[in-house]
C-alpha cells in the first residue's frame, strides 16, 4: 500500500467505528483462504464485517474514537470485526473459535467499555436484537390482553346474569 491507499484505508475504518456500537478484536494466526472465507460469509450472515487490519493503521484509526480500549489488543496477526449488533459479532466469532482452534477471540469494546475473552463470550450469550425485540412485543402484548379479557369479564358476567334471569322468568311462565 502506498501512503495515499494507506490514509483512505485509516479514514474508512475511522467512519465505521463512529457508526459501530461494537468492535471485536481476534487473533487469526494460521486460518487457512477457506477458513478466513467461511468466517467472512458467517458474519456477513450475521450483518458484521470481518476485516484483517494492519495493526498500526487500525491504531491509528482508533485514536480519538471510544473504543481506544482495544488498542493494546493489536499484537501480532489481529483481525477486526464491527457491526451495530453487538450479541451476532460476539456470537459469531465465538462459535467459529469453538470449532477452528487457530482463531481467538482477544477481546473487544461495546462503546467505551473494553471487553476481555470472558466479556465477549458473555455477550455472545446473550440472545440477539431479534430475539430481544422479539420478548419486548411480547412482554407489551400480554398486559394488553390481561386488560382486554379483564374489561370484558364484567360485560360477560352482567350478560350470564341477565340471561339466568330470563330463563328463570321463562322457567316461571311455563
Amino acid at each position: 500500500m502506498d501512503r495515499t491507499e494507506k490514509r483512505e484505508f485509516v479514514a474508512s475504518l475511522a467512519t465505521v467505528f463512529a457508526e459501530t456500537s461494537f468492535v471485536l478484536v481476534a487473533q487469526n494466526k494460521g486460518l487457512t483462504v477457506a477458513d478466513v472465507s467461511e468466517l467472512r460469509r458467517r458474519m456477513r450472515a450475521a450483518g458484521a464485517t470481518y476485516k484483517v487490519a494492519k495493526n498500526r493503521l487500525a491504531t491509528l484509526a482508533l485514536e480519538g474514537t471510544r473504543f481506544d480500549g482495544v488498542k493494546p489488543l493489536l499484537k501480532g496477526p489481529t483481525a477486526l470485526a464491527w457491526s451495530t449488533d453487538p450479541v451476532a459479532v460476539a456470537k459469531t466469532a465465538v462459535e467459529f473459535a469453538k470449532t477452528n482452534d487457530k482463531f481467538v477471540v482477544l477481546g473487544g469494546a461495546l462503546g467505551t467499555q473494553t471487553l476481555d475473552a470472558t466479556g465477549v463470550k458473555a455477550l455472545a450469550e446473550l440472545p440477539s436484537l431479534e430475539t430481544l425485540r422479539a420478548q419486548l412485543v411480547g412482554l407489551i402484548q400480554t398486559p394488553a390482553t390481561r386488560i382486554a379479557g379483564v374489561l370484558q369479564a364484567p360485560g360477560g358476567q352482567v350478560a350470564r346474569v341477565l340471561s339466568a334471569y330470563a330463563k328463570k322468568d321463562e322457567a316461571q311462565a311455563a
